[in-house]
């Protein structure tokens, strides 16, 4: 595997690193300003806001973590790179930035995430360390969120016969139980561990749906195995569905409430599993097969060419490509596209074709009333005006 260059690691870390800069946000502003580079000089330019996305992370504290991570064995791997997992690079909310201990490779191979309950029962766990040790045995790893219980046994079973992947809430250096701080260490070893959190994070409990949605984009499928009603598991086997996989739950006791979210699954189509060779029947033979590659999104770019997404032409041979429009100082766009907008959603689209202004410019402008708070981009490309502050 080829790991990114140092001028591209750390740009896409910085962007990565911001205050406020989540997945979407961060594609978003990619398409909007063409590159990381010219994505991070808008923030520069900026003045941010607690309620937007704050200055960018500074070039000495990128610097810092890609030097620790490094010292500890670990690298890191970036959307659109070579050696990031395909299957995860095929969500619209994919990780910019993943920080990996252990074999980076194996978070391409196939497998199946296996999740639930802390407070399992003994025939639960029992259950957990027996389907991750056969689909290993037949070629399916197995990824999981290092937690006690189900998450544990699972990862204990996968590596009496194969590997096994943790994904991990927070930084690779703070394990989390502390408990499991000699697990995380021999999967790191033998396997992988993995996490977009930055070093030094400590999980809190904003933190754990980042770690589910790993366990969701890394498998062909999710394995739920004793999870209530109110359940993390199900959290991750409602992500696993939003991404195009199959849903498995091992049937528990109508008795047990620890059974009773995942026994609802089953009443909302879940495969209903007891053995592996309910899961292998269910899973393609090869990664190709899966269907899952469709979006095949470009790779974020550190310089000063334009970020494409798909379908979208490379310039000529020979010529420079165009560069986005400049705003200038901003006055009239921005407070065009304030008369426009409302405490009511808006369709961005709507604020182009209202404005006379390039598309272009109307994103661009957007990305900084966003930056200073004045702004929220919501689900479905809608826009909204931010009331002020209390």
């Amino acid at each position: 595997m080829t790991a990114p260059d140092a001028a591209t690691l750390l740009a896409c870390l910085r962007l990565a690193r911001t205050d406020g800069i989540g997945p979407v946000t961060y594609r978003r502003l990619l398409r909007t300003h063409g590159s990381v580079q010219a994505a991070l000089d808008m923030l520069e330019r900026g003045t941010g806001s607690s309620r937007g996305i704050g200055h960018a992370c500074s070039r000495d504290d990128a610097l810092r973590e890609i030097e620790r991570l490094h010292a500890m064995g670990g690298q890191f791997l970036l959307h659109g790179q070579p050696g990031y997992p395909p299957l995860m690079a095929a969500l619209h909310d994919a990780p910019p930035v993943l920080a990996v201990l252990g074999d980076p490779a194996l978070l391409s191979a196939r497998m199946v995430g296996i999740v639930g309950g802390r407070n399992a029962s003994a025939g639960g766990i029992r259950m957990a360390e027996s389907l991750s040790a056969l689909l290993a045995a037949a070629g399916i790893d197995t990824v999981s969120g290092l937690a006690r219980g189900i998450d544990a046994a699972a990862h204990l079973g996968a590596m009496t016969t194969g590997r096994t992947v943790a994904a991990i809430a927070g930084g690779l250096d703070c394990p989390y139980p502390p408990e499991h701080a000699d697990l995380q260490a021999r999967i790191a070893r033998t396997g992988a561990v993995v996490t977009e959190a930055p070093l030094g994070t400590m999980p809190q409990a904003r933190h754990f749906p980042r770690r589910n949605r790993l366990i969701a984009g890394l498998g062909l499928g999710c394995v739920v195995i004793e999870a209530a009603l109110r359940s993390g598991s199900l959290i991750t086997a409602r992500m696993a569905l939003e991404y195009d996989r199959t849903v498995f739950a091992v049937p528990g006791s109508p008795l047990d409430p620890r059974c009773h979210g995942s026994n609802d699954l089953l009443r909302q189509g879940a495969v209903l599993t007891e053995n592996e060779r309910d899961i292998l029947r269910e899973l393609p033979e090869t990664m190709e097969e899966t269907g899952l590659f469709a979006y095949n999104a470009p790779p974020p770019r550190h310089d000063t060419l334009p970020y494409r997404d798909q379908g979208q032409e490379e310039a000529p041979a020979g010529l420079s490509p165009t560069p986005l429009p400049p705003v200038g100082d901003g006055g009239d766009i921005h407070e065009m596209i304030e008369g426009f907008l409302s405490f009511t959603p808006s369709p961005v689209d709507d604020l182009v074709r209202r404005c006379q202004f390039s598309t272009a410019a109307v994103l661009a402008a957007l990305s900084e009333m966003e930056i200073a708070g004045m702004i929220e981009f919501l689900a479905g490309d809608m826009v909204v005006r931010r009331p002020p502050p209390a």
